[in-house]
């Protein structure tokens, strides 16, 4: 009996239409009242390989991947080969009889043989197969069929009542078929559930980018970031963004900054490969005091790596791209309300303190699909940082807080210069090196009076051992902590991990043991932090192989970093 919890893993061919399922299930699931977390992973291919969406629906609130699999659907030769690791005895697997091999049934599995060509032949399987798994996974899960059957028919309404009838067919076939099954789920429904949204990272980051104003993007596509690029092209129109797909990524940074000289709030987004030639634009932001939006998307490096998996190898990158000393802000949303509120705070930060910050995401993030309470914007109003300049403006007015006001051309009657090269107050090249010194200070203590997004701390106040993670760790690690129960634990989740929030070392003081949980080979922000408050992180938890940690394998390594 499923009467808390069930993983559903669906694993098929890219091209089969695993996303109209996700798309379509996810937002069933919020009408119904069932919290559910979506995540994926995929091959680095168009059409074939073997892709796979595992669904976890709950009595309770979930967010973070899980080893595992209580329901395997099969939709494709090769679809369970990679998955064996994660079958139990308890694990029901239904497909195509040829695409499972017999040792699962020795091992233990209940086998429900499936034949879609038999079932789907007069509607073409290839094309209708999605809303056929669909209609199965709505009836396993006791969801509303009417509910279902009008998502269906919005999703497919500009392909006319043709297509939108053979999909409710097809749909239908699929409830029928798993009616008669002995697969007893009872997940409680919550009401409160009904009334939240249903988004992928991709989509927090896009939103929050409308909500702090942008109006601007320019990218070169790289996966994992096309996304937000994506989206913002959909939504251009209506809040009125101007959106460029650059030759480059070179080209992409000096569009994004041209657009701020010029007045509006710009971003670009891109991978590890991308920001790497974005560092020289990061530096001539750093010199020519120019805010930046910049959303880092992480994916396996060094070089290609694994260009469709997750990792959060490019802090370091972060931290260090472009030359010389200037100031910068990293922030590292974890869950979509704070991708949403963080990425608009971005835009806002950027144009007070005119520097560049980083959204620094990953692929397992961005690609999954949690649920969030609705967030009210309606009172929300980015602040006008832009002067109008008088005849004896200076662009780079020397100033105790080092934030000269910032003027844009045709806003007033002064002349707004900017130069690369070192330049005195007006923006004028200058090769004087008591000037060259003056610059550099004033530079430098921009961020002196920034208020920190502070780490949140999940668990009791009164702990010895503190588990230390950013981005994208946080739901595993809160699950892992929840499951353990140990009153002595507590979790410093890193929104901002640069600058490092002054209560930092505070809060690592407290604890007798410290865990750092990264999903790099070198324990990147542990490192940071060593060098930042000269307190050592001998205990790491460490992945770094393209998937995300599940809260399985945390509750196992905390519990060995523990004992140890």
């Amino acid at each position: 009996m499923f009467d808390k919890e069930i993983t559903i893993v669906l694993s098929g061919e890219a091209g089969q239409g695993l996303n109209t399922i996700e798309s379509l299930l996810m937002k069933l699931l919020t009408k119904s009242g069932k919290h559910a977390f979506l995540s994926k992973e995929f091959m680095s291919r168009v059409r074939g390989g073997n892709n796979t969406t595992e669904i976890r629906i709950s009595s309770d609130s979930i967010y973070a991947f899980v080893d595992k699999i209580d329901l395997l659907i099969v939709l494709g030769q090769n679809g369970i080969i990679r998955m064996e690791k994660r079958l139990t005895a308890d694990t029901i697997i239904i497909g195509e009889i040829a695409n499972i091999p017999q040792k699962y049934a020795e091992m233990g599995c209940r086998i429900i043989p499936v034949d879609f060509n038999a079932i789907l032949g007069d509607l073409t399987v290839g094309i209708f197969l999605n809303n056929y798994i669909f209609g199965m996974l709505t009836g396993l899960l006791s969801c509303d069929i009417e509910i279902a059957q009008s998502l269906i028919r919005n999703h497919f309404l500009a392909k006319g009542e043709e297509i939108i009838a053979k999909n409710l067919t097809a749909f239908q076939r699929g409830v029928d078929f798993l009616g008669g099954m002995a697969i007893p789920i009872s997940i409680k429904t919550d009401t409160a559930v009904t009334t939240k949204i249903t988004l992928s990272g991709t989509e927090a980051i896009s939103i929050g980018a409308i909500a702090g104003g942008c109006n601007f993007i320019a990218a070169y596509p790289m996966s994992p970031s096309t996304g937000v690029l994506v989206n913002l092209a959909k939504w251009s129109s209506e809040y009125g963004i101007a959106v460029e797909q650059a030759e480059d990524e070179i080209s992409a940074i000096n569009m994004m900054l041209g657009a701020w000289y010029a007045g509006a709030r710009a971003m670009v987004t891109t991978s590890g490969g991308g920001f790497a030639l974005m560092t020289e634009g990061m530096s001539l932001a750093g010199c020519i005091e120019s805010p930046a939006v910049i959303h880092l998307a992480q994916r396996p490096g060094p070089a290609t790596g694994l260009p469709t998996r997750t990792e959060q190898g490019d802090l370091n990158l972060a931290l260090y791209a472009g030359h010389g000393d200037f100031p910068r802000i990293i922030y590292t949303p974890g869950n979509i309300e704070d991708a949403i509120m963080l990425s608009s705070k971005a835009f806002e930060m950027a144009d007070q303190y005119q520097v560049p910050v980083i959204l620094l995401t990953d692929q397992y993030f961005l690609d999954s699909i949690g649920m969030t309470d609705k967030i009210n914007f309606t009172e929300s109003t980015a602040a006008n940082h832009i002067i109008e300049t008088t005849p004896d403006y200076n662009r780079y007015d020397m100033t105790p807080s080092g934030i000269s006001p910032r003027g844009i051309p045709g806003c007033g009657e002064g002349l707004v210069c900017v130069d690369s090269d070192e330049h005195t107050e007006n923006g004028r090249i200058t090769e004087d090196f008591d000037v060259r010194t003056d610059m550099v200070d004033k530079r430098m203590r921009k961020l002196t009076e920034y208020v920190d997004v502070e780490p949140e701390l999940i668990g009791n106040k009164d702990y010895s051992i503190l588990i230390i993670g950013w981005g994208s760790t946080f739901g595993a690690i809160c699950e892992a902590l929840k499951r353990m129960n140990r009153d002595d634990i507590a979790f410093a989740y890193f929104k901002q991990v640069y600058p490092i929030p002054k209560i930092t070392r505070q809060l690592m003081s407290q604890a007798k043991i410290i865990i750092s949980v990264e999903n790099n080979a070198t324990g990147q922000f542990a490192n940071l932090l060593k060098m930042e408050t000269l307190i050592d992180i001998p205990k790491k938890i460490l992945k770094y192989n393209g998937m995300p940690f599940s809260v399985e394998e945390l509750i196992n390594k905390i519990t060995g970093a523990i004992s140890i």
